[in-house]
């Protein structure tokens, strides 16, 4: 019998009624009907049952949240989608407007010169880290380019071409030491030449040399070609005066001249092919 007492068995036995017990006083105290088993349940197994609804409910913010995050992720990917799309077509818009004008450009020119002819390209290179600007177009020989043909953007004188294979040119702007460019100013119908040395490229800038120095040529002057030479027609424009200097070497003066053309900005030009002088 003394063993039976020390048993677990009995142990557990009187930890249960123990339960039951408990769970009939709260029952008396607190009011409630249920049955001292139920109780006694409920204080044994209440805090599981709230460990495992609080359990249940954060998983089902979890899921929610998983759902939530996969549903904003693809809209995002589908707005960012569209919005490329319209970037694109934006894109394209612009680049068709610029071309657009380029041709409009074109039609202004031929109807005041109808003697030009034209020949439209684009640049597909530019010289790595040239100060004078030069770049490469897409037309060549087959295309009635050679060398020499003049190179303009709207009215403006960009440069000349200076080598020429079956399908592109190379052509040197004004800020080019080697190009020489008959002008004048066309307020004082003064003459002289247009030059540059690297100093002055470095600068943007180019001159118009062989002027007196007592030229009336004054800061804001716009400088053209003269068509002498048989090179460049008549009336380009080249560029824009910015002061006028004595010359170091002679009794002359120059004009530096800044050109019209930004050619950072330069795709879309056209080189005349011929013109009557």
């Amino acid at each position: 019998m003394l063993r039976f007492l020390k048993s677990n068995g009995f142990k557990l036995f009187l930890a249960v009624i123990a339960v039951l017990m408990s769970g009939s006083a709260l029952a008396l105290v607190t009011g409630e009907n249920s049955s001292p088993f139920a109780s006694a349940a409920a204080v044994v197994f209440g805090p599981v049952q709230r460990l495992s609804a609080k359990a249940a409910n954060g998983m089902s913010g979890l899921s929610i949240s998983f759902k939530s995050s996969s549903y904003y992720r693809k809209t995002s990917e589908e707005l960012e989608s569209e919005l490329a799309g319209c970037r694109e077509s934006l894109a394209g818009y612009d680049k068709a407007l610029k071309k657009l004008e380029l041709y409009e450009n074109f039609l202004e020119i031929k109807e005041e010169n109808p003697d030009y002819t034209f020949v439209s390209a684009s640049i597909i290179a530019r010289g790595a880290e040239d100060l004078y600007c030069s770049f490469t177009l897409n037309k060549g020989t087959v295309h009635g380019i050679s060398i020499n043909n003049p190179v303009i953007y709207n009215k403006y004188l960009v440069g000349v071409v200076t080598s020429v294979m079956a399908t592109q040119c190379n052509v040197d702007t004004i800020l080019n030491p080697k190009v020489n460019i008959s002008a004048y100013e066309t307020r004082t119908r003064e003459s002289g030449y247009i030059e540059t040395d690297s100093s002055m490229s470095k600068n943007g800038l180019c001159r118009l040399s062989g002027i007196e120095r007592t030229t009336q040529i004054a800061p804001g002057g716009m400088v053209c070609t003269s068509g002498t030479g048989g090179i460049y027609p008549k009336d380009l424009l080249i560029g824009e005066v910015e002061e006028i200097a004595d010359a170091t070497e002679n009794i002359s003066a120059y004009a530096a001249v800044r050109p019209y053309v930004d050619y950072s900005k330069l795709i879309d030009l056209f080189i005349i092919t011929g013109f009557s002088e």
